[in-house]
């Protein structure tokens, strides 16, 4: 990691302490996403633990800048820290021996980053790497194996989100197979909205293309399509959404059996 600064998290704020302004995005990265400082309570899952559990982590917890392209861990490698992403978003991706690659599911402000830990795998033949950068929260393994062994909320708080994660990355292989480039898009971009406070990504299609697992031409092509519909514009290396809606006219099913599952399982402690 390149950057971190420990803060005092200690307290955990009324729910009106956190309100903010939307940040607002621009071509300087460290303006774009590193202006507005985050709490571990903008994280869903922390901000879901009763008062008791937060306060056994929050003395542990380590704020990160997390930069577009930084690698959290390589296929294969030992987690030496679990991540709770506030602002930014990572990417869970396969890569192929012929060096193509995929993303087989994404996690923002709704989750945590390092599932194997506790289902005891220790290690993962994917990769995690920042798709939209932005703050988080770390947390040695040893300390979250420890809590999630106490056997009280965050157990069961973790063994849900990892069920919604498992959906998630089923549905992302069912959806790369049978349906259109377009299609996969529209669900890619509302699974994006809904980690972020702002219709503006900083995403280049090449980038996209490569998640998806697809060709850039073929993104391009769908990206084009949105644009005369009038649900994006973009210009290089952004892409704003001007149509939540037309996305959803486009989109295919996959989106709604995600945020469906997520809601089945997480609704009740994350959107409280």
């Amino acid at each position: 990691m390149r950057s971190i600064t420990a803060v005092d998290v200690t307290q955990k704020p009324s729910a009106a302490s956190r309100v903010r302004d939307e940040p607002s995005v621009h071509d300087s990265f460290t303006e774009q996403r590193f202006q507005s400082i985050t709490g571990p309570l903008d994280n869903h899952l922390l901000a879901a633990l009763p008062e008791p559990d937060f306060a056994r982590l929050a003395p542990h917890l380590e704020q990160v800048l997390m930069p577009l392209g930084e690698v959290l861990y390589e296929p294969g490698g030992r987690l030496q820290h679990v991540y709770f992403p506030t602002t930014a978003i990572i990417s869970l991706h396969y890569t192929c021996e012929n060096g193509a690659s995929a993303e087989i599911a994404g996690v923002g402000n709704e989750g945590m980053l390092g599932v194997s830990l506790f289902m005891g795998g220790d290690t993962t033949p994917s990769g995690a790497v920042v798709q939209t950068a932005g703050h988080g929260y770390r947390l040695a393994s040893q300390r979250l194996v420890e809590e999630f062994n106490r056997g009280g909320p965050m157990l069961r708080l973790l063994l849900r989100y990892s069920q919604a994660l498992l959906t998630q990355v089923a549905q992302t292989g069912a959806c790369n197979r049978h349906h259109s480039v377009a299609q996969q898009l529209c669900r890619w971009l509302l699974l994006t909205l809904d980690r972020l406070p702002t219709n503006d990504l900083v995403m280049t299609q090449e980038l996209i293309a490569s998640m998806l697992g697809v060709r850039r031409e073929s993104v391009t092509e769908a990206a084009g399509t949105l644009k005369d519909d009038g649900v994006i514009s973009y210009r290089r290396g952004h892409i704003t959404v001007l149509s939540r809606e037309g996305l959803q006219t486009h989109v295919c099913e996959c989106y709604a059996v995600v945020k469906a599952e997520f809601d089945r399982l997480l609704g009740d402690v994350l959107y409280q």
